[in-house]
């Protein structure tokens, strides 16, 4: 899977030692450009993949991952790890803009153009002494 977005915390370095040898883990959130934004937290294992990810908070990223879940205690926790993030550069997707909000209210939409240019109902002029209001009461 993938999502695209950009890096806006970073959590402390991770180490230890397992039966297989010592190993390094971080923690990034990324949030997207959606209208409503979406965060999303994932892990980058090992020490080799952090050197070369080399993700900074503020990046633009686009990050490929894996989801799995484990039980510990009766409970299941949810585990998004990288195995690839590369840098996107804003400018290409407009990442960093937000999109133009459009008006609650406004104007009303132009008329519909038919085939031959013209409004299918070309506005009428007022007769003198008519009232534009034609309601009966």
């Amino acid at each position: 899977m993938e999502l695209q977005g950009r890096v806006i915390a970073e959590t402390p370095e991770r180490s230890g030692t397992s039966a297989r040898g010592e190993w390094k883990a971080k923690d990034y959130v990324i949030e997207t450009h959606e209208s409503f934004p979406k965060k999303m937290v994932f892990s980058v294992f090992g020490d080799d993949r952090l050197k070369r990810f080399n993700v900074q908070v503020g990046q633009e990223v686009l990050v490929s991952f894996d989801i799995d879940a484990h039980e510990y205690n009766g409970r299941w926790f949810n585990s998004i790890r990288a195995y690839d993030v590369r840098q996107v550069d804003p400018a290409q997707y407009g990442a960093g803009q937000p999109a133009p909000a459009a008006p609650a209210f406004g104007p009303a939409p132009a008329a519909p153009i038919d085939a031959v240019g013209q409004a299918p109902f070309p506005p009428q002029p007022e007769a003198a002494g008519e009232s534009a209001d034609d309601l009966p009461f």
